[in-house]
């Protein structure tokens, strides 16, 4: 798999973040959905990532710079094509590793409570999140469940 920076200009890429955007609205209400847009996944603060198998889109995923000692994992998703081949895997991978690169002490997430977000916390729960509370601009929220791994 190849993993690559992005700037969403590609109508795959485009295609399978309205996909993501549209589960996470169907998942959880709209207050309780914490996705980026467009405009958000395009900030200077943030990098976007595809990731690809041979010629097809296999996923994504952003690294979002909190503090200059903290990041946030941003928009893991999988083509549900994909799914169960590893791809969440080796984009966390990636992302775990390119916070290190920069020097980040921290890599939280916020993600779903419902049962649709299970495969998505056994992940990361497998690579060493752990359960915390909110950070950054959250709130409790019965919807949200906040993760955090010290790097």
């Amino acid at each position: 798999m190849r993993i690559i920076v992005d700037d969403l200009s590609g109508n795959e890429i485009r295609a399978l973040l309205e996909t993501h955007f549209a589960g996470m609205l169907a998942s959880s209400p709209p207050e309780s959905c914490h996705f980026l847009d467009f405009d958000g996944l395009n900030a200077p603060d943030v990098t976007f990532w595809s990731i690809w198998d041979g010629d097809a889109l296999a996923g994504c995923g952003a690294l979002k710079e909190l503090t200059p000692e903290h990041g946030e994992v941003k928009s893991m998703r999988t083509h549900a094509d994909h799914l169960r081949k590893g791809v969440g895997a080796n984009m966390l991978t990636h992302i775990i590793s390119q916070a290190r690169a920069r020097g980040y002490h921290r890599l939280s997430l916020e993600t779903g409570s419902s049962a649709d977000f299970a495969p998505a916390l056994a992940l990361y729960a497998a690579h060493g999140f752990e359960y915390c509370a909110p950070f950054g601009d959250y709130v409790e929220d019965p919807f949200s469940r906040f993760m955090t791994l010290a790097i």
